[in-house]
């Protein structure tokens, strides 16, 4: 069965689009899945991954009163994690991630496993709330396929 990060390369290839990620609890692995395909530096321009709250705001163009009114891990902070990659990586889609991985870090009403995704092609965007403890790795590789898996259905609509 061919990997889900190789179907959407070949998406993004036969529609001459290219991809970026703006990952936060994910640390990357979104990024690192895509360009694990050999050639996807036709298609993956690059990434940022913003742990802190500052990075979000000063690279990705989150606005401070986003996260102030929000929260880090809301999906109004994702959304502009999303569509500030494209714009400071130049892309026509993305991925983004915000959320508590865990073991700790839970918020009132955001408990452990809390992870907001978002995915855009041009101006479409999906987000989704994930939820669940599976402990720390498999919360992160849940939320890691579950980005494929948007950007996925944006690319064959």
């Amino acid at each position: 069965m061919e990997s889900i990060q190789r179907i959407i390369g070949k998406q993004l290839k036969e529609k001459g689009l290219t991809v970026s990620t703006a990952e936060s609890c994910t640390g990357g692995g979104i990024a690192a899945r895509l360009t694990s395909v050999a050639g996807s530096s036709a298609y993956v321009r690059g990434g940022i991954v913003a742990y802190q709250n500052d990075v979000k705001v000063d690279l990705l163009g989150v606005n401070a009163d986003t996260i102030y009114k929000y929260g880090v891990v809301s999906e109004e902070t994702v959304v502009e994690m999303v569509k500030g990659a494209m714009k400071s990586l130049k892309t026509d889609c993305a991925m983004a991630t915000t959320g508590i991985a865990g073991p700790g870090g839970e918020e009132p009403g955001k408990p452990v496993g809390t992870i907001w995704i978002a995915a855009a092609v041009g101006d479409s965007i999906v987000t989704m709330r994930q939820e669940g403890d599976e402990g720390r790795r498999k919360n992160i590789e849940r939320a890691i396929q579950n980005a494929l898996k948007m950007l996925l259905q944006l690319l064959k609509r």
